[in-house]
């Protein structure tokens, strides 16, 4: 070592081996996961709120399509137009030649209410009259934002509003959450039940792993199914279909926390949680309707389990006939796409026993 070596030793910083010492044994102690598991829990739980309080707290109409049937004159016209108006340019308008045609868009979903303006010319004394049909099964917020903003406007332009609810909620779910609430059970429980099995039966082997996700899945959609009917009456099922929606629905999250303990191991629960119940639930549309949830989070909840089983389950509901593909597709396509990494990369998953036990 040269002079010039020697100088820069002297100066150098020189590290306490006491400090390394108390490092490495923080570092396999218990105590360094435990630490990591308090940042993370207290960020997951601001982070939890803010995305709850982001789509609920102030529910605003972004995109309320309407059919409209008839050209109403210049009263008929001018409630429509009041109509945007008050609603922010929110009401996207779509003519239909007849009211049978405007009436098969709400069953078909693709109308949260119809407007028949054909007698807004009005001669004589009095007023010509609109008349509003709003659908409650649809959304019942989009409905209430309707029925309120509709009488409003009538006043201002000088006709008579008449509103009728075609598609009323049933009697046991008047705000219309039942349907969320028994799509989170199941997708809660669903990924609940699948680290369970990770815990109680580590040594399942990958078919039998996702065998028993699908026996729960299948019982347990039963369960909620019959609770929610049977028991309290809340919510007259076609039973069928939404225990195979329920047990789809249960299946996927199961099958996704799965997915991500065979990626990321012990810490599966934290994706599991962002997507499912962080980013799935809000979106979902079951709590709030689409229309009303800030514009990425309508656009996003569609491709989301939790989203596409409020879906498929409201359809099943409320407009029996007119079930769409769409909501089976994307469970059943995070489905597959689950059970496909798992199997893939089954090696890596922390359970499973020697194929001789």
């Amino acid at each position: 070592m040269d002079s010039r070596d020697r100088r820069r030793s002297r100066w150098a910083p020189q590290r306490d081996p006491r400090w390394d010492l108390r490092w490495r044994a923080f570092t396999h102690s218990p105590f360094l996961p435990a630490t990591v598991l308090l940042l993370i829990v207290s960020a997951a739980a601001g982070l939890f709120a803010g995305s709850y309080t982001y789509a609920f707290a102030n529910p605003t109409p972004h995109d309320i399509p309407t059919a409209v049937v008839g050209d109403g004159g210049g009263r008929g016209r001018a409630f429509v137009d009041g109509m945007e108006k008050a609603l922010d340019a929110s009401l996207k308008t779509r003519a239909y030649d007849s009211y049978g045609q405007a009436r098969r868009a709400v069953e078909e979903q693709n109308a949260f209410a119809v407007l028949r303006t054909d007698g807004g010319g009005g001669g004589g004394g009095a007023r010509p009259e609109v008349r509003m049909d709003v659908a409650g099964a649809a959304g019942a917020q989009v409905a209430q934002v309707l029925t309120d903003t509709a009488p409003k406007v009538a006043r201002e332009v000088g006709v008579r509003v008449r509103i009728h609810d075609i598609k009323p909620l049933q009697k046991g779910d008047p705000r219309g959450l039942a349907l969320f609430y028994i799509s989170l059970a199941a997708v809660i429980v669903g990924f609940i039940g699948a680290t369970q099995l990770s815990v109680h039966a580590r040594a399942l082997n990958p078919a039998e792993r996702i065998a028993f996700t699908a026996a729960y899945a299948l019982l347990g959609g039963f369960t909620i199914a019959a609770v929610v009917d049977w028991g309290l009456g809340a919510v007259d099922l076609p039973f069928a279909e939404s225990w195979l929606i329920l047990a789809l629905t249960m299946f996927t999250s199961g099958m996704v926390f799965t997915m991500f303990n065979t990626l990321v191991g012990r810490w599966a629960i934290l994706p599991t949680w962002g997507l499912m119940v962080m980013l799935g639930n809000p979106s979902s549309g079951g709590a709030v309707s689409w229309p009303l949830l800030p514009s990425p989070l309508g656009l996003i909840g569609r491709w989301l389990p939790p989203g596409a089983s409020v879906n498929a389950q409201h359809t099943a509901v409320y407009f029996g006939g007119y079930q769409h593909a769409f909501p089976f597709l994307v469970l059943g396509g995070w489905s597959l796409v689950a059970c496909a990494v798992f199997w893939t990369w089954r090696h890596r998953h922390p359970g499973g026993r020697p194929a001789d036990a």
